[in-house]
């Protein structure tokens, strides 16, 4: 059962972001007061190319600070041969400090995961586990660049609210950077550590590296690709995983 909610835990993640105005992935987007935003993602590896998984997030804007998202996934893992719907997740950020080009945002979430795949029953019990995530991202914004750090803690666990079980403590810290190439290109790098924290881990952990480029159509409408790689812990030696993982997204706001 562990190994079950170690892998909900590493599929689900949780993003806040902030900047102004614009939508274009940087690390520190915030949708303005009122506005409405989505942002869809395609991806899939190298080494299993037959294997997809196709995400959404859908958030707003409350206050110029506040914003509020839901996100869900789902997977395919040999095409249409065993799709399931992998995630249901709620969220919310607020802005801390908004001073110059400095910014800090607090934000939380709550996931279900898997939430209906196949012969599996609708968050069946046995098979469905849950994360709370609680984290701080932090960044200098300018006209051209971003460079943002965070840091998050998530506890996971079976079914909703399993807390006389021992679940997974986990702590994610990253760092991310964003660079505007011309009004209409941007490049975005970005690398995170997710641990596990308890004893039966062994110290098992996953390095994430990450290179992307984004198209703006317009202030409120993006298009960007990227690779990532992974190097983990999981043996007690640290390893390069085989393959790349590789992805488009489209993003806008309204």
């Amino acid at each position: 059962m562990k190994k079950l909610v170690l892998t909900s835990l590493l599929a689900v993640f949780a993003a806040t972001g902030a900047n102004a105005m614009a939508i274009n992935d940087n690390p520190m987007y915030r949708p303005d007061a009122g506005k409405f935003y989505s942002v869809t993602e395609l991806n899939s590896h190298s080494e299993n190319a037959d294997s997809w998984m196709l995400a959404e997030k859908f958030g707003y804007g409350i206050t110029d600070r506040a914003a509020i998202y839901v996100g869900t996934d789902f997977s395919e893992m040999d095409w249409f041969d065993g799709m399931g719907w992998n995630t249901f997740e709620i969220g919310a950020d607020y802005r801390l400090l908004d001073e110059m080009n400095w910014k800090i945002d607090a934000y939380a979430s709550y996931a279900l995961n898997p939430v209906w795949g196949d012969h599996q029953p609708f968050l069946d019990e046995d098979y469905t586990s849950y994360l709370w995530t609680v984290g701080v991202r932090a960044g200098y914004v300018t006209d051209m660049w971003t460079v943002a750090g965070h840091v998050e803690f998530n506890y996971g666990n079976t079914e909703s609210f399993n807390w006389g079980d021992d679940g997974i403590h986990t702590l994610r810290a990253g760092l991310d950077g964003f660079m505007s190439i011309t009004s209409d290109w941007a490049l975005l790098l970005g690398a995170e550590y997710t641990g596990v924290m308890d004893d039966w881990a062994e110290n098992a952990g996953v390095w994430t590296g990450k290179v992307g480029v984004n198209y703006n159509i317009d202030n409120d409408m993006y298009v960007g690709a990227y690779i990532s790689g992974e190097m983990d812990h999981s043996t007690g030696d640290w390893e390069i995983a085989d393959g790349f993982g590789f992805g488009v997204k489209f993003g806008a706001q309204f």
